[in-house]
């Protein structure tokens, strides 16, 4: 993994000589620094501004892919003309794209069940945030003292494990949140995929450099499609060795000074 801005001279090289750009990012911890409680993350103006002017050059194309629900994260960033994933890439709108996972409708009615039985369990604990998401729920546990954090896990498994053992659902984890979600395999590579190949189809190119930006556990399944030439990997992050990034930023902040030069390059 290499620091970003310390290849930038053979980046904008490529960039500069791509005929159309796919910029991909996460949101929480990405564009966002990540917060306590799931509300408090809010878009700056910058960065809005940012893709917004990104997304109106036609040699670029801007999609956001969030774990949060499509409707949620849509509000949050606020821009049109841009391709929106949410609940990991089970639900995906954008300029002459609209999916939604019908296997993920399927289990609905399993999620709000859960949603239920881990709000009623988990109630007496100071900080837990629960979050239904629709096709899938997260439980933060970020303002949770950390004494109390073992039994937010145990709790958590003991409600899911005759639904997990079962094969009705599957759980990941992320920065402080577990997760729950249908028993499939989809996520965000997936649907960097599903885009990726929506734009080549519709707009008829040949070549596409796309570029994903993400910062947790569950932006490794988009990291590990992307492969240069075709593709940039970039977490945002200190140096992380475990991770499939080909690059890394050091923070939301230079994140920022990213768009910026992206801006600036085409």
């Amino acid at each position: 993994m290499q620091y970003l801005f310390q290849s930038w001279e053979d980046i904008s090289s490529d960039l500069s000589a791509a005929a159309h750009v796919l910029l991909l990012s996460d949101y929480d911890g990405t564009l966002t620094p990540i917060v306590g409680r799931p509300q408090d993350a809010v878009l700056s103006p910058e960065v809005r501004e940012a893709l917004g002017a990104l997304a109106a050059k036609a040699t670029f194309s801007v999609g956001i892919i969030s774990g949060r629900s499509l409707p949620e994260v849509k509000a949050l960033v606020g821009l049109e003309e841009i391709y929106y994933a949410g609940n990991h890439g089970l639900e995906i709108e954008g300029p002459d794209l609209s999916f939604t996972s019908p296997a993920a409708q399927s289990a609905q009615a399993e999620i709000k069940y859960l949603v239920q039985k881990l709000s009623t369990k988990l109630a007496d604990i100071e900080g837990v945030i629960i979050e239904d998401k629709g096709l899938s729920l997260s439980v933060h546990y970020r303002l949770v003292k950390s004494d109390g954090e073992k039994l937010v896990a145990d709790i958590f498994q003991q409600v899911i494990s005759p639904a997990l053992s079962e094969g009705r659902i599957r759980v990941t984890t992320g920065k402080k949140v577990l997760e729950v979600r249908p028993p499939f395999d989809w996520h965000k590579g997936k649907a960097v995929e599903a885009i990726i190949k929506e734009i080549m189809a519709v707009r008829k190119f040949e070549k596409l450099l796309t570029i994903y930006l993400g910062d947790d556990t569950t932006d490794e399944d988009a990291f590990r499609v992307l492969h240069h030439p075709g593709g940039w990997s970039i977490f945002v992050g200190e140096e992380h060795p475990s991770s499939n990034a080909d690059y890394f930023l050091k923070s939301t902040a230079e994140v920022m000074t990213f768009l910026s030069r992206l801006l600036a390059l085409k």
